[in-house]
């Protein structure tokens, strides 16, 4: 795993994630909700997954950061995300958005960017062909997954976080990370992460966890996704398949320590 921010930053945001067990509110889908909330577990912050938007108000305001995905939409989620949205914006706590599929139908891209439009997001974090979709329209994505590489889709990263005030996250073979203005990049992990489901959700509910701690918000992100790419790694190594992948990845966040970055 190589990182441009300091091992010294990334053993820090480690350190206080464990340390305070940050509460991570999670809108997010239902291939994903299992394994994000398990990730979050290993870290040691505290999931909650919860969508119902009569209780939005209630639960943002004891949430340290709150995290949307609109991988599994449908017309009252997507209330409930804006109102949890809107509510979390108010109190300044910090929002990650994953944009999942945008690109890939008209409904998903618009309602990214109305929820980009009115929850001002935090950090925004998604493949190369969510954040080219985001910035032009009339780009496409293979359903959920990439059809461009996260390089490809540095300059409208770039473009998005100028003009929305996010920092925004491309994840690929090289993660990018970037305000328009400041770009980090995380190299590591392994191709067969690509090959479990879920893995790109985790890595959002991992920055919500560590924004949740770290106010820099470019240093919450980096942090999370070096963290995904050295427990990748880590895990790649032993794992015989997919399934054992996503156990051995599991473990993996749960046995590494700031110590040991």
């Amino acid at each position: 795993m190589k990182t441009t921010i300091s091992h010294e930053s990334f053993r820090a945001a480690l350190k206080a994630v464990r340390a305070n067990s940050p509460l991570v509110h999670n809108i997010t889908n239902y291939v994903a909700m299992n394994n994000s909330a398990n990730a979050l577990l290993a870290i040691g912050a505290s999931p909650v997954m919860a969508h119902w938007r009569d209780e939005m108000e209630e639960m943002t305001a004891i949430a340290g950061a709150l995290v949307i995905n609109i991988g599994t939409l449908d017309g009252e989620w997507i209330e409930g995300m804006r109102a949890a949205g809107v509510a979390a914006l108010r109190r300044g706590t910090p929002i990650v958005l994953d944009p999942v599929g945008a690109g890939a139908t008209s409904q998903r891209t618009a309602t990214a960017l109305r929820l980009i439009e009115e929850c001002k997001p935090t950090v925004i974090r998604g493949n190369g062909s969510e954040i080219m979709a985001l910035v032009d329209a009339n780009t496409k994505s293979k359903g959920v997954d990439s059809s461009a590489s996260s390089h490809d889709a540095l300059t409208a990263a770039k473009s998005l976080a100028k003009s929305t005030g996010s920092v925004v996250v491309i994840s690929g073979e090289v993660d990018y990370i970037t305000d328009g203005t400041t770009t980090h990049t995380v190299e590591g992990g392994d191709p067969i992460m690509t090959s479990v489901t879920g893995m790109g959700c985790t890595s959002t509910a991992l920055v919500g966890a560590f924004l949740a701690v770290e106010s820099d918000a470019l240093v919450a992100a980096t942090s999370a996704m070096a963290l995904m790419s050295l427990a990748g790694e880590r895990a790649a190594a032993y794992s015989k398949g997919s399934g054992s992948m996503q156990m051995n990845f599991l473990d993996e966040l749960y046995n590494l320590t700031p110590e040991m970055v």
